[in-house]
């Protein structure tokens, strides 16, 4: 693989968190684990905007199903501090979320509604980017008005 291939675009941030997988070594199935390690997880921290990640881990079970479509059954289990929206206060958070995206080539992605899967990742290159496809399910799982348990508005 090249430098320039793994480059990103012009204006485009590098991901925080990258891990390459050929699409070659799915064959008929493969599992992955991906987790992120204290740095990434502070800047992946910054990109998703809470206090800060204490774990990520995600869980990639691939299999083909087409000859360029790769679908990835997940679980991601991270823990997470954020500030409450009602009380301002910093707490801790546990996710636990399963998933499902197929992973289609660049330009490929479908209008059609897929009944089995939550989503559709572009990759290039005959490569996945594993990190960044977690870094994306753990902005899907975090609660974009989060509350500390107990916490209550007052009127």
């Amino acid at each position: 693989m090249s430098r320039e291939r793994d480059a990103p675009a012009p204006g485009t941030p590098a991901p925080e968190m990258p891990r390459p997988f050929a699409t070659a070594r799915v064959g008929a199935g493969a599992t992955v684990t991906v987790e992120a390690r204290p740095a990434e997880r502070e800047a992946l921290a910054v990109r998703m905007n809470v206090a800060a990640i204490h774990s990520l881990v995600c869980r990639f079970d691939l299999r083909r199903v087409e000859a360029d479509i790769i679908e990835a059954h997940g679980l991601l289990q991270a823990s997470v501090r954020q500030s409450c929206v009602v009380t301002l206060e910093p707490f801790d958070a546990d996710l636990v979320e399963s998933f499902c995206v197929r992973f289609v080539p660049e330009g490929q992605q479908s209008e059609e509604l897929n009944l089995e899967c939550d989503d559709e990742v572009p990759y290039a290159g005959g490569v996945l980017d594993l990190g960044e496809a977690a870094s994306e399910q753990l902005a899907l799982a975090l609660d974009p008005f989060p509350r500390a348990p107990g916490a209550e508005l007052r009127a």
